[in-house]
């Protein structure tokens, strides 16, 4: 049994930070923050799970049956991760791209204590606790009383190199358009690995200073033992609140101005932009796709379809597309029917990830993947694991990975300044950490 205890915070913002540094101490953790962002389905402004009591590690093989049973038998909360590479246990499909991080395909944990912020109230929900124990953790935050941990650093600059060189980009890029214009595929989307080795970085500072920058509505800290993701991701994979299933891909990227005039220029040009416009609805068409194998015949619906949304460092064109499911339909099978994620693969969905297998040169493992959480009520909510950094502390070895949409009308040129565009905040984070 769970107990819950509420408290008044006036001081947010104070409140979260103290909140993350307490939960230094464990060693399971995963924080979801909207950082205030007015999404319409929005559950929490922010939730923090740590603590595990039982944990489900695995690689891919029977991963989704595996998450399966440990989801309906815990009947709790889980918080964890799926990785890119549980594509190998939805189709016939491998991936033997090189690997620096060596996290595990699927991580799930059931958490001892979870804390949530609604507006200026904090819950926390509490499993198999002492007496007392939910009131002195909340002094311990609110009054700043934590174990002091070492920040780790890097005594000497981060060096961040490129899995491949524009040369390389270029080719591949020509190569996934041949495909396109043989009609193999309609599009595929890209991607490249950054990467620094021998690194030691303070993770939650990092984190900290990624979020200040980016400030995204789908932002995460996760730490799992030695590794940890660091996310600003604007991206919602894929949320489940009672019968309703909610999905919301991104397609389309534009820049942002200083000034003022020429950012609104930018966004409207976003707007009308026709092959932006045409990624997105291609992606649009396979979530309905993926979201039709669930969904009650004829209650697949676009809520929103290429709405322009503006972040810190960029603009975003977004979509958002909604079903209906039956009673009792399992979650895990929901999430299996529509992974990886439309957006980060491409159309038809298999032949895309086939061909992304051959072109690029690292292995996505989380990236691209999804972080979040199931209810004991057999919903969820996961979002789309981009503009991240990834970091296995034991390995010294610190990722990040960019990529973007190849369609007929893509120029290799223009896709590689979008992605350095995507990749501008975790090299400027990295590069001044010290």
């Amino acid at each position: 049994m769970r107990k819950q205890v509420s408290y008044q915070v006036a001081d947010i913002p104070g409140f979260k930070d103290a909140l993350l540094e307490w939960a230094k101490q464990f060693y399971e953790v995963v924080w979801l923050d909207s950082n205030n962002h007015a999404q319409t389905y929005n559950t929490y402004d922010a939730i923090l799970a740590v603590d595990a009591l039982t944990v489900k590690a695995t690689d891919a093989q029977n991963a989704f049956e595996d998450l399966r049973e440990y989801q309906k038998g815990t009947n709790d909360w889980l918080f964890g991760y799926l990785s890119y590479d549980l594509k190998n246990d939805v189709e016939r499909l491998s991936s033997q791209n090189f690997d620096g991080l060596h996290f595990p395909d699927l991580y799930f944990f059931q958490p001892k204590k979870i804390i949530s912020i609604r507006g200026n109230t904090i819950e926390f929900n509490y499993l198999r606790m002492v007496d007392d124990e939910i009131e002195i953790d909340f002094k311990s935050i609110t009054k700043g009383r934590v174990d002091n941990f070492e920040e780790k650093t890097n005594k000497n600059p981060i060096r961040i190199r490129m899995r491949i060189f524009k040369d390389e980009y270029f080719k591949s890029v020509r190569k996934m358009l041949q495909h396109i214009n043989r009609g193999d595929i309609y599009e595929a989307n890209f991607c490249q690995e950054f990467y620094a080795e021998d690194t030691e970085i303070d993770a939650l500072k990092t984190y900290k200073k990624l979020n200040a920058i980016s400030n995204a509505p789908f932002a995460s800290y996760m730490r799992l033992g030695d590794k940890y993701l660091l996310s600003a991701t604007p991206e919602r994979y894929l949320k489940k609140e009672g019968n309703k299933v909610i999905s919301q891909p991104i397609k389309g990227t534009a820049k942002r101005s200083a000034n003022a005039i020429e950012d609104q220029k930018l966004a409207s040009a976003l707007i009308t932009d026709e092959k932006e416009r045409a990624e997105n609805i291609m992606i649009v068409d396979l979530v309905r796709n993926d979201l039709s194998k669930s969904a009650l015949k004829g209650s697949v619906s676009v809520e929103e379809l290429c709405k322009v949304y503006s972040f810190e460092q960029v603009h975003q064109m977004i979509s958002t597309i909604t079903a209906e499911v039956a009673n009792g339909k399992n979650p895990v099978e929901i999430i299996k029917e529509t992974f990886p994620m439309g957006s980060m693969t491409g159309a038809p969905k298999v032949s895309a990830m086939k061909i992304i297998e051959d072109l690029e040169s690292f292995r996505r493992g989380l990236y691209s993947g999804a972080v979040g959480y199931f209810t004991p009520d057999d919903d969820f909510d996961f979002n789309v694991v981009i503009r991240s950094i990834l970091y296995n502390e034991t390995e010294k070895y610190v990722s990040y990975a960019v990529g973007g949409a190849i369609t007929a009308k893509s120029i290799p040129e223009k896709e590689y300044e979008e992605c350095l565009l995507k990749a501008k905040a975790m090299r400027e984070v990295l590069e001044n950490i010290q």
